[in-house]
């Protein structure tokens, strides 16, 4: 007696400790530590893929048994209808398979397997990406091949220094990127990407895209870039493949025109200018134009240090190094251990939030596209080792720490960056921490919890300093003159990250409270 087997494989659940930790709209670009948590999030959906596959490959089999069966049977049958019927086991087997199995296998075959597949592609889909992170992604890339002086097919093939795990970029990828950069009015980036994907296609890639949509962007934003030349050359091209292209015909007699008109035009000359600071900024970044003369360096020196014979370092003196003179930044080696900085870790990534900045005019605290970061709050409430850190800050510094900011935990992001800015609140913004009623930032104490693989470094235009991310290190540095001026040369930023995880986190100290451990100077600027 035939029958079928109608049960399926479980599809299993997916595992609600990954969503707990994330939400939506939560700006995953802007922190490397929280985006771990997509992965294994997409982990569960390539499982409840395959249990889907393996339920349909599993019902699919069902029906070939089904069908074997029955093709065998009937090739018997037809061959001799009335000596097959005339057994009367035969006859009603047949009214039973017509009467009942014929519908139990149409009810197999219209079984939808796919409920558990969907149904968990549902709950993950509301805790997915969105497309403002995909352009953030996609931007940081760009950012990225600025700083670094990165050439398109350099990131397209995944040659980047440092990198563990290769990857390659597709054409619909780099014209993807290409895209998002036209949307932004970004023509520059454009160009270079929709080159990319061109050049891909002319090495026999496979690709859903032709070249006529790759060369209709490429052309239009080499024109708005004011090389009037080389669009019309790729125009001919795009009109050689699609001669018909309605745009491209329209553009060709346009770019002809405007280039017979350029030409009749003299070219004016270009006065030389001051080195903006975003390209020292870059320079640094790339560890170009720093200004540490030979003289100076030999200035620099490396100690046991114990502030002036503190009881809690006398017997234990932290190894400290000069890194910059002017101004004075120190670094201090092994002095939070791997141990400290997976607690700190772990206590600040489900408290990760995108970083904002105080609006100079309204004072109210938004994001910024040049702060690509996460960052939390951490205080000894939430853990004593936090205010055994404090201390440790505060036996090294000797400055008080009941009057600072709490321990900020920051995370970097794809391509994560802060541009140049002073810690500090300036004359122009004298209501800059009244609210805390702890006066200005005197210093700043910003410990390195990672090493990173390529990029990231901390770098000071003004002055051409360059400080590089070092696991386990803390470097330091006065804000404020004793005097309670600001020190202007202290403006600085974190160079994007190009490879690798960035984690840091810093202590911002306050005047209050110092009087007596930092005197005031009678010099404005000593």
């Amino acid at each position: 007696m035939l029958s079928f087997r109608m049960e399926l494989p479980c599809l299993c659940l997916l595992l609600l400790s990954c969503l707990q930790s994330l939400s939506a709209h939560n700006d995953f670009f802007t922190s490397i530590g929280q985006m771990t948590d997509l992965l294994y999030t997409e982990k569960d959906l390539v499982t409840s893929l395959k249990d889907y596959i393996k339920a349909e490959e599993n019902k699919l089999e069902q029906i070939k048994q089904w069908a074997d069966k029955l093709d065998s049977l009937t090739l018997t049958a037809t061959q001799d209808p009335e000596g097959f019927l005339g057994h009367p086991v035969n006859a009603f087997k047949l009214m039973k398979r017509l009467n009942t199995e014929w519908g139990n296998l149409e009810s197999l075959v219209l079984r939808d397997t796919t409920d558990g597949f969907i149904s968990n592609l549902t709950i993950q889909r509301q805790y997915f990406p969105t497309d403002e992170d995909q352009t953030g992604a996609a931007k940081a890339l760009l950012r990225l091949q600025d700083t670094y002086r990165l050439d398109a097919n350099t990131i397209s093939t995944g040659n980047l220094p440092g990198v563990k795990h290769k990857s390659h970029m597709t054409v619909e990828d780099c014209y993807e990127l290409g895209k998002i950069a036209y949307t932004d009015v970004d023509y520059y980036h454009t160009e270079l990407w929709m080159a990319q994907a061109l050049k891909q296609l002319d090495e026999g890639e496979e690709s859903t895209l032709d070249k006529v949509t790759v060369l209709d962007y490429l052309s239009y934003a080499i024109y708005q870039q004011g090389d009037l030349e080389r669009a019309l050359e790729y125009t001919k091209r795009l009109l050689e493949l699609d001669p018909e292209h309605q745009r491209a015909n329209g553009n060709l007699k346009y770019f002809q025109f405007q280039l017979e008109k350029q030409k009749k035009k003299k070219p004016k000359s270009v006065s030389g200018h001051q080195i903006p600071e975003r390209k020292k900024y870059e320079m640094l970044c790339r560890g170009e134009g720093i200004k540490l003369t030979p003289r100076r360096q030999s200035r620099l020196f490396c100690r046991y240090y114990n502030n002036n014979r503190n009881p809690r370092l006398l017997l234990a003196p932290i190894k400290q190094q000069d890194e910059w003179d002017r101004p004075y930044i120190v670094r201090y080696l092994d002095i939070i251990s791997d141990k400290e900085i997976e607690r700190i870790k772990h206590l600040a990534k489900p408290r990760l939030r995108r970083a904002t900045i105080s609006n100079p005019i309204t004072g109210v605290l938004e994001t910024a596209s040049y702060r690509i970061s996460k960052s939390a709050w951490l205080t000894g409430y939430d853990d004593p080792m936090i205010e055994t850190i404090n201390q440790r800050i505060e036996d090294l510094t000797g400055l008080e720490m009941d009057t600072a900011e709490e321990l900020q935990v920051a995370n970097y992001g794809v391509g994560g960056q802060y541009e140049p800015h002073f810690d500090f609140g300036r004359k122009d913004e004298p209501d800059a921490f009244k609210e805390l009623g702890t006066g200005n930032r005197i210093a700043t104490w910003l410990f390195y919890m990672s090493d990173v693989a390529a990029g990231g470094a901390t770098v000071f235009p003004d002055v051409g300093a360059a400080v590089w991310p070092q696991k386990g290190t803390a470097v330091f540095w006065y804000n404020l003159f004793a005097s309670g001026e600001g020190d202007y040369s202290t403006r600085h930023a974190a160079c994007p990250v190009l490879v690798g995880n960035k984690w840091v986190s810093n202590k911002w100290i306050h005047e209050r409270g110092q009087e007596w451990r930092r005197p005031c100077g009678l010099n404005e600027t000593e």
